[in-house]
């Protein structure tokens, strides 16, 4: 019953990957305004120490005292080295005087090996070059202090906080508002228990922090430890997901740390262009499935003859499967089985190799072509499925579409893979293929893959599948 209930979901819903819409991450105009502001004030800073210490200094007939456009690469040089070591980002980064002195005094080593390349006796002299080194310092580090004690005073008076939500139990709620005021950084909007976050009401929640104009929300750990996928839901409206600091040694694979006050807190930040890694995705399958469809045609064609040679039947096998949200959609491979081979399969239930019963795997499957067999040992009885790949039914690279025979025996628990776009290949194919008999370890994969998801992971199973493939690792 409730699998008829699943199979009749008809309504579009998207990979859980994909975002809504496509936009900037959520408060990216008051960080970028806030560092713009920083390095407009360090630019300034850099000025003026260059003009007292050429006023000060011992004067020296030098291009780089005579011409703007070594100032100017002076300056882009110390700003850059700053942005490159992150001394730019909120909190205690911008506060970070023992990393702003050592930045600064590595930029005017670099300065020196510049000038000594460039024209090694016309720098600066002794004088100059010590006094713009220390008035870079002094003058760096007391702007950022200014800005520092300006911000707070503006914050405690309700100005320039970041709008954010709390999602935790009742009982830790009032240990958590008293962590997350230590900040004086944000403005709490409001506060749900961890039901908010279930199937039946995550709808309703990412609407309200849509409406509200949520910047970061806060998740204790209790709240998030059994739905670790809902991350995705949160990184594809654009808000950044803080998980609460908890004893548990649990690190998300797309997490960073981050402090709050002095405390280290998980971190999983929303991307810069919302939902454009997922675009990304669709377009290059497109454009894959459209140029391989075109170059391999002549394969097809060879194929389908010897099909066509070896046994009677269609050339092309196409199955009903359970793909994304457990919509039906029929896949395309080229037959490599007798044509009555799913009539036969009732009676070869009994000698299935994959041990729990989801999945059905022979090793020695009397129902296989010879030419067939051929064809599985490459997988090129899958090259069909780049059809699937154009319409949008598939992707390159996710969890494998399963018949409905093997659905129809998951649990509870198995049904996440369903969130996301089936595949031709993916993290369960290139990590043993057939050899993987039981389904909970390939169910293990798919969650892997679908936490640890990028457009860098996709390439690196593609390239690893060719070489299972040249390998026949697995295959039968």
């Amino acid at each position: 019953m409730a699998m008829t209930k699943s199979f009749s979901l008809v309504h579009l819903k998207p990979d859980l990957r994909s975002a809504k819409f496509t936009g900037l991450q959520r408060g990216l105009a008051i960080r970028l305004f806030r560092t713009l502001i920083l390095v407009v004030l360090d630019v300034i800073a850099l000025t003026l120490a260059w003009s007292f210490a050429v006023f000060y200094g011992t004067p020296l007939n030098s291009p780089w005292t005579q011409k703007p456009s070594f100032l100017v690469l002076t300056i882009a040089l110390v700003i850059g080295i700053i942005a490159t070591k992150g001394l730019y980002k909120a909190g205690v980064h911008r506060r970070n005087y023992t990393g702003l002195i050592k930045v600064v005094t590595l930029s005017q080593i670099f300065l020196l090996l510049i000038a000594f390349l460039y024209e090694p006796n016309h720098y600066v002299s002794r004088s100059t070059f010590l006094l713009f080194w220390f008035l870079s310092l002094s003058f760096i580090c007391t702007e950022r202090y200014i800005f520092d004690v300006a911000t707070n005073l503006l914050r405690k008076k309700g100005a320039i906080r970041h709008p954010i939500f709390l999602i935790t139990d009742a009982e830790d709620q009032k240990d958590h508002i008293r962590f997350i005021e230590q900040s004086n950084c944000y403005n709490l909007q409001g506060v749900a228990d961890s039901s908010c976050l279930d199937l039946c009401n995550r709808e309703v929640t990412f609407e309200y922090l849509r409406e509200q104009g949520i910047v970061e929300v806060f998740v204790s750990w209790s709240s998030i430890k059994n739905r670790l996928y809902v991350c995705w839901h949160f990184h594809t409206a654009g808000i950044i997901l803080r998980i609460l600091p908890t004893n548990n040694e649990f690190r998300h694979p797309k997490s960073v740390y981050s402090m709050i006050g002095e405390v280290p807190c998980m971190t999983i930040p929303a991307p810069i262009i919302v939902g454009g890694d997922f675009w990304v995705k669709r377009c290059f399958d497109l454009c894959c499935s459209i140029i391989l469809l075109f170059l391999l045609s002549p394969v097809y064609l060879l194929i389908a003859l010897l099909i066509k040679l070896d046994s009677p039947g269609p050339v092309f096998f196409r199955q009903e499967r359970i793909g994304l949200h457990c919509r039906k959609f029929k896949i395309w491979k080229f037959r490599t089985m007798v044509a009555n081979a799913e009539k036969l399969q009732a009676t070869l239930e009994a000698k299935n190799e994959i041990k729990d019963g989801v999945l059905f795997k022979m090793k020695d499957d009397p129902r296989i072509t010879p030419v067939g067999k051929f064809l599985r040992r490459y997988s090129l009885d899958e090259l069909p499925q780049l059809f699937n790949v154009f319409v949008g039914e598939m992707s390159l690279v996710g969890p494998r579409p399963l018949p409905i025979r093997d659905v129809e025996n998951f649990k509870t628990k198995h049904f996440i893979r369903q969130e996301v776009l089936p595949g031709i290949t993916g993290l369960w194919q290139v990590s043993g293929r057939s050899n993987i008999d039981n389904f909970e370890d390939a169910v293990k994969l798919d969650l892997a893959y679908i936490e640890n998801w990028s457009i860098w992971l996709d390439l690196k199973i593609l390239l690893k599948t060719v070489n299972v493939v040249l390998q026949k690792t697995g295959a039968y």
